[in-house]
């Protein structure tokens, strides 16, 4: 029998179809997993902040009296000494007001001398008027009759009288030396305004700014007014306070002495130190709180304002089972994984866990080592399910390799 064109087109058409059903059919049903090996490997637990390097002090000095500026012995980058005068004022009025309680002194003093002299020389009179009385009296009453008595009472009345005096006289002394105190406190009020006329560095330091010029009016910097200017501004750099702000979450576990490591990047140079101080509050702003370490800076080498890098590291093992923390369902301590067995079946585990990084999480009960864990599209898994596990390409860290 002859087959036409056509009809041999149809039985090729038939022929082609019977294989891709056969391949259909031969699919396998089993998915495909990733999964990943548990390990043993280092972990620790750190935070990382950005804190900025600040003078251990730092004032802008203000003068305590007003005043023209007549000398001004520093300008910016000059270090000084405590003590060093940084500038003079010229106040010509305290000169006179000066050298008028002085001469007030010498005024009082020449009184408190008089008052002695006199005290002196009443005592003298009153002794000789006691003495005449006293024989007076003892002539009366050995030979009653040998004197008369208005004799005996006027010697009486003038050792009374020379009494009086003398308490008089006692009285001014006290009265003048009195004075004299007055006017030395008042001496010395006015000294030591005219030594405020020296403005001079409270500690070791360098200049860091100045705002006044010789010749400039300066107002006592002695109250909250917003328009005194100062003189300098001052800053101890040879020790340094480093900045930073504790998050919230690890406040309770920040105490004094906790151990820190510093980089900075600018000096390529790493400190290991500790924390100094805290404020103890939260900033309500930031929701923060401030914490400072004091970091010697003899070389001088870091500068105020520089910015460094903070790692605190509150947890750290260096032989730990760990697995990404993609690979886990749940939160808190208790987790759960599912596990690619020896026969590839799906098994769910609860496990325990430890030290957490943004990355990675260790893995204290439910996980040995070598086992594997589904990493990804878990939520179309069942417990003994066969699947085809396939190695991750995710590390147990989390990084990409």
């Amino acid at each position: 029998m002859r087959r036409t064109p056509f009809a041999l087109a149809l039985l090729f058409a038939s022929c082609g179809s019977k294989p891709s059903a056969t391949s259909s059919t031969a699919a396998s049903p089993n998915p495909v997993v990733a999964v990943i090996q548990v390990q043993r490997q280092p972990i620790s637990n750190s935070l990382d902040l950005v804190a900025e390097f600040r003078p251990y002090r730092e004032i802008d000095l203000m003068s305590k009296v007003s005043g023209y500026v007549n000398r001004i012995s520093v300008d910016i980058g000059d270090r000084v000494r405590t003590g060093s005068v940084l500038a003079t004022l010229e106040i010509p009025e305290m000169n006179d007001d000066l050298a008028r309680a002085k001469a007030t002194i010498d005024r009082s003093a020449s009184d408190v001398e008089r008052a002695r002299d006199e005290i002196r020389r009443v005592e003298s009179a009153n002794q000789m008027a006691q003495l005449n009385f006293d024989r007076l009296s003892k002539v009366m009453q050995t030979k009653p009759g040998l004197i008369a008595q208005q004799d005996i009472d006027t010697a009486r009345s003038r050792a009374l009288e020379t009494s009086a005096q003398l308490a008089a006289a006692k009285s001014a002394l006290a009265s003048a030396e009195h004075s004299v105190k007055v006017i030395r406190a008042d001496e010395n009020r006015v000294q030591t305004m005219y030594n405020y006329t020296r403005v001079t560095a409270p500690f070791d330091g360098v200049i860091t700014r100045r705002y006044a010029e010789i010749g400039a009016m300066v107002q006592a910097g002695t109250s909250s007014q917003t328009n005194v200017m100062p003189i300098v501004r001052l800053s101890q750099d040879t020790m340094l306070r480093l900045q930073l702000p504790i998050p919230e979450s690890v406040v309770p576990q920040v105490k004094i002495g906790f151990p820190i490591r510093i980089q900075i990047p600018t000096l390529n140079r790493t400190i290991d130190s500790r924390i100094t101080r805290f404020s103890g509050q939260l900033s309500l702003a930031t929701r923060t709180m401030e914490a400072q370490i004091d970091i010697p800076n003899r070389d001088l080498s870091i500068k105020p304002g520089m910015f460094a890098e903070v790692i605190f590291q509150f947890e750290s093992k260096p032989d730990a089972l760990v697995v990404p923390i993609l690979a886990l369902d749940g939160s808190g301590d208790l987790r759960k994984a599912m596990v690619v067995n020896a026969a590839n079946k799906i098994e769910e585990r609860t496990l325990t866990t430890g030290i957490e990084t943004p990355d990675s999480i260790e893995i204290l009960t439910g996980l040995s080592e070598g086992e594997r864990v589904v990493v990804s599209g878990r939520s179309q898994l069942k417990t003994g399910l066969i699947v085809i596990p396939r190695a991750s390409s995710t590390t147990s860290t989390g990084a990409k390799k």
